[in-house]
């Protein structure tokens, strides 16, 4: 139903778009007629194309660093309904991606998970909206998974917290679900947005190793300044 919503919500958007001219979230120019323009979409800098981090065996990468123009598009998907921005976040993700020799393997996307209120209340997981636009991008070998593991926990909001903060915050926060047989020898992709202590992703790693996991790799948007 979600999915749907937003495919009804992306279809009335660009109808709009054709009465009137958008203009570009960023910069306030109406030249593309997108929500971002190609002038802010280029001035993200890429960081270099090899394993940004391992976490308990997995390797992590990351496509840039939380700052300008990046954090305004994640922040404006995130928290101010700019939903139209998964696909941006998503491209940005790809150009990225597309340069790693890992690329060429099949993946199952894995978003990570919202606490079941806290999504109701937003009305849609954000990374969901980037894992479904990255799959379209990648083509055939890419499909989305959201079923595959949930959290339980209504954790709090991980930014103010230290490191150790997180992790008791994370601590049993996530469950794979039943189903989940015939996922186990695939290519697991886990999608986050932001990488600051990496305590998310250390939980969900250590809960899918649990259940029999091993063929785990995690890709985030961005990394914060200080984790590098």
């Amino acid at each position: 139903m979600v999915w749907y919503n937003y495919l009804m919500i992306k279809f009335l958007s660009q109808l709009l778009d054709l009465i009137y001219k958008k203009r570009c979230y960023f910069c306030r120019s109406t030249d593309s007629g997108n929500l971002m323009c190609e002038n802010c979409f280029e001035s993200i800098e890429f960081l270099p194309c090899k394993i940004f981090r391992n976490i308990n065996g997995c390797q992590v990468f990351c496509a840039s660093v939380y700052k300008d123009n990046l954090q305004k598009l994640i922040r404006g998907l995130k928290y101010h309904n700019k939903k139209e921005l998964a696909y941006f976040q998503a491209k940005l993700m790809y150009e990225y991606w597309k340069k790693l020799t890992v690329s060429e393997k099949k993946f199952v996307i894995v978003p990570v998970p919202l606490y079941s209120k806290r999504e109701k209340q937003r009305g849609y997981n954000h990374m969901l909206l980037v894992a479904h636009e990255f799959a379209k991008l990648a083509g055939e070998n890419y499909i989305v998974e959201n079923n595959l593991i949930k959290r339980i926990k209504n954790t709090k909001p991980q930014y103010k917290l230290s490191k150790a903060q997180r992790e008791q915050n994370l601590k049993n926060a996530f469950e794979i679900t039943k189903n989940c047989d015939k996922f186990k020898n695939k290519n697991i992709l886990i999608f986050d947005d932001i990488l600051t202590t990496g305590s998310t992703l250390e939980e969900m790693i250590k809960v899918f190793k649990q259940n029999g996991f091993e063929n785990l790799y995690a890709f985030t948007t961005s990394c914060a300044k200080h984790s590098f």
